[in-house]
């Protein structure tokens, strides 16, 4: 019994190591600092010469952009309306939609074929836009002119050198081309306006503001060849459904569907900005848009610093233990 409450006396009685010995010294952690001071010094200087030539080889980049607002809403939706409920069933046998409520989903529905690969695709081959976007190098201002790489494509001759690797060729695929343009165009929509921001980069200002110009005219154009060809083949269905018929009622109504889809052909043909109305057109931009020159030069003397501090911090600690 004494033993135990000895050895109980014992654990009382002992005391943990500190638990300053674990912490860190900070007249230790400025001390080395200090000591390394010029090495500190040496490393972020070699940084931040690094980050101004990177900074400076770096060419300018210009972003141009519309400002574009939902012109479906204003499609005149109130014939469609009126036939919505008596005729919903019969309408959407041939493909024909009268809910009035179409202009929100088909703004969204014109960003999202903007964004694909066949819409992209086709405007890349409509334009001839594949120089311009693979292989542009330098953009001259006093000319307006843009150089390519010599190394993939020579405009002399307009052939494309690329030296690639098989499944891959010297032309550039669509594929290719498609991630590269999804790099620099950027397609926004504001939820609570209901706005739309066409926006390309491009080393050139003079080609961002055309394919942004391009881009909303085209979009445009496909959205309309849509909606009429859909008009069409429902009107094409709905006349065969009168052929067929002898009663009186059911021709009134397919008459009266027959005339909101010329209503719909009729209005696609009268108007250029069927789906985009431009409020603010894409400009020609005088100034760049990136790089960030002074933050490239700032962030690379801070990235030098640290590196510099913790190599004198890891070696001096390294030594400490040894």
């Amino acid at each position: 019994m004494s033993t135990e409450i000895k050895n109980y006396k014992q654990d009382l009685d002992f005391t943990p190591p500190r638990a300053a010995d674990d912490e860190i010294d900070l007249r230790e952690l400025f001390s080395v600092i200090w000591q390394g001071k010029w090495f500190i010094i040496a490393i972020t200087a070699v940084f931040t010469v690094g980050s101004v030539i990177f900074a400076v080889m770096q060419p300018n980049i210009y972003k141009s952009e519309a400002l574009l607002a939902p012109a479906s809403e204003e499609q005149g939706g109130g014939g469609l309306a009126a036939l919505a409920g008596q005729f919903g069933g019969l309408a959407s046998l041939a493909g024909i939609n009268l809910s009035g409520q179409g202009g929100v989903d088909k703004t969204q529905l014109a960003i999202e074929v903007m964004k694909s690969r066949q819409f992209v695709s086709q405007f890349i081959q409509k334009h001839t836009l594949l120089p311009d976007l693979m292989a542009a190098e330098k953009w001259d201002r006093n000319q307006d002119k843009l150089s390519y790489d010599k190394g993939d494509y020579l405009a002399e001759t307009q052939t494309w050198v690329r030296d690639v690797n098989p499944p891959f060729r010297p032309e550039p695929s669509m594929q290719e081309a498609y991630k590269e343009f999804s790099k620099i165009i950027s397609v926004d929509s504001t939820k609570d306006t209901g706005m739309v921001t066409v926006s390309v980069e491009h080393l050139s200002p003079t080609v961002a503001q055309q394919w942004v110009t391009w881009l909303v005219q085209d979009i445009n154009k496909v959205m309309k060849d849509r909606d009429v060809a859909e008009a069409n083949r429902s009107s094409e269905f709905l006349n065969k459904q009168i052929s067929q018929t002898n009663v009186a009622d059911i021709r009134s109504i397919l008459y009266k569907l027959i005339e909101e889809q010329a209503k719909t052909i009729m209005f696609a043909e009268v108007r250029d900005e069927y789906v985009f109305k431009t409020i603010d057109p894409a400009l020609v931009p005088e100034e760049k848009a990136k790089p960030k020159r002074a933050l490239i030069c700032v962030l690379g003397a801070m990235l030098g610093g640290v590196v510099g501090m913790m190599f004198i911090l890891i070696r001096h600690y390294i030594r400490k233990e040894k």
